[in-house]
């Protein structure tokens, strides 16, 4: 066997396959990854990819986006629609943080959070975070 001529043949197979691998990896990370749980809509989770959407800057109305209430480190959000809801903005969201007046802990829908807001326990902020779209995905299927 000749290292001299084997040596560098293996080394250039081992880069190409690790540039392939790293490849396919980056590239499934910038399409947004497989779905994870993003938040609860109705006292169920749900599962979101993230996707590179910036709505702000447009002028659209507020009326056009969905509010998804953000609870905070540690805890997931809560979203106030989901698909099959009449007022249900097609995935346009608006994100509002919220800030804990009391110890922060996982509320579940939109009506527990407002409810919270009027008890004074969490305040919610007026200027969203972030207006962007994203898909709503039941976990196991349809809802």
């Amino acid at each position: 066997m000749d290292v001299k001529r084997t040596l560098p043949r293996r080394l250039l197979g081992v880069t190409l396959a690790t540039g392939l691998l790293v490849s396919a990896g980056v590239g499934t990370a910038l399409a947004g990854g497989p779905p994870g749980v993003g938040f609860y809509v109705d006292d169920q989770p749900y599962r979101t990819v993230g996707t590179p959407t910036d709505f702000s800057g447009t002028g659209a109305p507020a009326s056009s986006f969905d509010k998804i209430y953000a609870l905070g480190s540690g805890l997931m959000n809560v979203a106030e629609a989901k698909p099959g809801d009449r007022d249900f903005n097609g995935g346009r969201w608006m994100v509002l943080p919220v800030t804990w007046n009391v110890a922060p802990m996982q509320l579940t829908s939109a009506e527990q959070v407002e409810w919270y807001a009027q008890q004074g326990w969490l305040t919610i902020a007026t200027t969203p975070a972030k207006l962007f779209e994203c898909p709503v995905i039941p976990l196991g299927g349809r809802p």
